[in-house]
């Protein structure tokens, strides 16, 4: 029940829709303009470098808040479980930012809540995430690209960690934490299945961080 438990907290805190929710305040819904995603990237191309940054800052805050939460009340219960329950915390928000019901299950790609995750997850993950992320974003100026390594990154982080014995699992629980993982993984290519397409076409959009962007509109 301990998994059931982190992952409806996780839910419960990714529904907070932090492009959704800026926007309001500036009188746009996020989801009507650009490519009508309410995430970090969409943010960024239609309002600019300001609410790209707040956006980012709230999707990843509300996962690591939500993974303390976790582990200071639900986590106490097993805590032989814990990294365990971080990715049931950290997939149940990334659900409730992609699938909010109280939106019609229309929210963002879960790029930030993952990266989120991966910052409550292990450190030495998060450095090489950084470095990953933006490293990708500035040669090639592919968002997609550079959260889809990201993502592929928190796939062999977890395994590498896993197969050391640093995740504190075994047998059953630390199969049960990979195909998590993979899954997060895959919920994460499913949602850039477009974006995928138009890289292979080399039709992707870029996105740049300190340019103004086509398509945006006023600050």
């Amino acid at each position: 029940m301990v998994r059931l438990y982190a992952a409806i907290l996780g839910y419960c805190f990714g529904l907070i829709q932090t492009a959704f929710i800026y926007g309001k305040l500036h009188g746009i819904d996020i989801r009507k303009q650009g490519s009508g995603n309410a995430g970090t990237t969409n943010a960024l191309r239609t309002l600019g470098l300001k609410a790209g940054v707040i956006v980012m800052l709230g999707d990843l805050l509300k996962v690591i808040i939500a993974v303390l939460v976790m582990r200071l009340t639900i986590g106490k219960l097993a805590p032989e479980l814990d990294y365990l329950l971080r990715a049931y915390t950290g997939f149940g928000c990334i659900l409730g930012h992609n699938y909010p019901f109280y939106m019609g299950f229309k929210g963002g790609k879960g790029v930030a809540c993952t990266s989120g995750y991966i910052m409550s997850f292990s450190r030495v993950m998060t450095v090489i995430g950084l470095i990953l992320f933006f490293g990708t974003v500035a040669l090639t100026h592919y968002v997609s690209l550079a959260s889809l390594l990201v993502g592929a990154l928190l796939m062999i982080g977890t395994v590498v960690l896993g197969q050391i014995g640093r995740l504190g699992l075994s047998g059953f629980t630390l199969a049960e934490m990979y195909i998590l993982t993979a899954i997060i993984l895959g919920e994460m290519i499913f949602r850039h299945r477009s974006n995928i397409a138009r890289l292979i076409a080399g039709t992707e959009r870029k996105t740049y961080i300190f340019h103004k962007n086509e398509g945006g509109i006023s600050k």
